[in-house]
C-alpha cells in the first residue's frame, strides 16, 4: 500500500483494526485520545465493539472479560490512566490470557503535564501491579514503527497468552509522518481450547487469577515463568546503527533513541568511532547485546526523557566493566540532538571512572548549569 500522512496515534488504532481488533474499552486521557477517537469511529462501522467506559478502572475490567473469550482486545491511555489500571492489568497476567494496552507516556509523576516522557519505564518493565509477572513490552520511535509493533503485539499476546504493551512517549503518539499501513485482516475467531465461549457440549472452562490453595499459586508461577523464559529466548528486538567498530556507544529507546541517532551521526561526520543500540523490547531486554558490547567499547551512555530508568538494565547487562554515563530529560522535556552531541564529547575527551550511580554526576552538572 502506499504510505500517507498520519499520526501516530490514529496510526496505532487503524493498524489494531487491521489486525483484526475486536473489542476496545477506553477512557480519554490526552496525549492519547485520539486512539480512542479513531476507534470511536472505526469500530462501530465495522459491526466491532467499541465503549467508551466510565473510568480506566472499568476499561481494564472491560478488557479482562472481553480477553476471556478469545476475541482481539486492546485499550489505550496515558501515564496517570495506566497507573490507574495496574490491579486489572495485574488480575489479566494472572489468569495468563493475552491482551493489548497502548500507553501514550506523558510528563510527571501526578497529574504532571500533556507533554511527552519516558518516566512509566518501570512500570511497564517491571509491573506497576501486583505479584510476580512479565508483560511484552515494544518502544517505537517512528510512525511507522509504532504500526508495525502494533500489529505484531496482538500475534505475540495471543502467541504467549500474555500481555504486551506498547510504551510510545507523547512524541510518537502526536507526531506526523508518511507510513505505511498493512492490509485489512479478516477477523477470525479462533477456537481457543482455554477461552470462554459457551459450555455446549465440551467440559466446563474457568479463568481466574485466584488459586486459594498457595500450591497451586505457586504451580502457575513456575508455569507464568517458564513462558517468560520462552519469551526472553525468542522476542528480543533491537536496532543497531554504527556498532562494528564503536568505541562509545548510546542506548536509547524511543523518541530519545531517535533523536540520539541524530547526534551519532554527527559525531561520525566529526570522525569519532560512537554508535547506537536502540531496544525495541524493553522486556525482554537486549541484555545480551549490551554485554557483548561492553567487552569492546570504551564507554556508554544512556540517554532518557526520565531520570535514569532503563539506565539501571544497561549497568545490569555491563557488570562494572566500562563506566556507562548518564543523560535525562525529565518531566516532560525533550532534549535536542545538540544537547546529546555535547554530552558524547564530553564522555570521550574526560577521563572516565566507573562509579555506582552515575545520576549523581548528571544531576550535579544540571544543577551547576543552573
Amino acid at each position: 500500500m502506499a504510505k500517507e500522512l498520519i499520526k501516530g496515534n490514529v496510526a496505532m488504532a487503524e493498524a489494531a483494526v487491521r489486525a483484526g481488533l475486536e473489542a476496545y474499552f477506553g477512557y480519554p486521557i490526552t496525549p492519547q485520545t485520539e486512539v480512542l477517537e479513531h476507534l470511536a469511529r472505526r469500530m462501530p462501522e465495522l459491526g466491532r465493539t467499541f465503549v467508551q467506559a466510565e473510568s480506566e478502572v472499568a476499561a481494564i475490567n472491560m478488557v479482562y472479560g472481553a480477553a476471556c473469550t478469545g476475541v482481539r482486545v486492546m485499550s489505550s491511555s496515558s501515564s496517570p490512566g495506566m497507573s490507574l489500571m495496574q490491579e486489572g492489568i495485574s488480575y489479566i497476567a494472572g489468569t495468563e490470557i493475552p491482551a493489548v494496552l497502548i500507553n501514550v507516556m506523558r510528563g510527571g509523576p501526578g497529574l504532571g503535564n500533556i507533554a511527552p516522557a519516558q518516566s512509566d519505564y518501570h512500570q511497564a518493565v517491571y509491573g506497576g501491579g501486583h505479584g510476580d509477572y512479565h508483560p511484552i513490552v515494544l518502544a517505537p520511535s517512528s510512525v511507522q514503527e509504532a504500526i508495525d509493533l502494533t500489529v505484531l503485539s496482538f500475534d505475540l499476546a495471543e502467541k504467549y497468552r500474555n500481555l504486551v504493551f506498547i510504551l510510545a512517549d507523547g512524541s510518537v503518539g502526536q507526531m506526523m509522518e508518511p507510513a505505511e499501513l498493512p492490509e485489512m485482516r479478516p477477523v477470525i475467531r479462533k477456537d481457543w481450547d482455554w477461552a470462554v465461549t459457551g459450555k455446549g457440549k465440551r467440559e466446563r472452562r474457568v479463568l481466574s487469577s485466584i488459586y486459594i490453595n498457595p500450591l497451586e499459586e505457586e504451580v502457575a508461577n513456575y508455569r507464568m515463568q517458564q513462558t517468560w523464559q520462552t519469551i526472553q529466548k525468542n522476542e528480543v528486538r533491537f536496532k543497531e546503527y554504527y556498532l562494528d567498530d564503536a568505541e562509545y556507544v548510546v542506548v536509547g529507546f524511543g523518541t530519545a533513541g531517535r533523536i540520539a541517532l541524530s547526534a551519532v551521526r554527527t559525531m561520525r561526520q566529526a570522525g569519532a568511532k560512537v554508535g547506537l543500540l536502540r531496544p525495541v523490547s524493553l522486556s525482554p531486554y537486549p541484555f545480551a547485546a549490551l554485554d557483548e558490547l561492553a567487552n569492546r567499547v570504551k564507554a556508554f551512555l544512556v540517554v532518557e526523557m526520565n531520570q535514569g530508568q532503563m539506565l539501571t538494565d544497561v549497568q545490569l547487562a555491563v557488570r562494572g566493566r566500562v563506566p556507562v554515563e548518564f543523560y535525562g530529560r525529565p518531566g516532560g522535556v525533550v532534549p535536542f540532538p545538540e544537547e546529546i552531541y555535547r554530552e558524547l564529547q564530553r564522555v570521550i575527551s574526560s577521563k572516565l571512572s566507573i562509579v555506582m550511580d552515575p545520576r549523581v554526576a548528571w544531576l550535579e552538572r544540571v544543577m551547576a548549569r543552573g
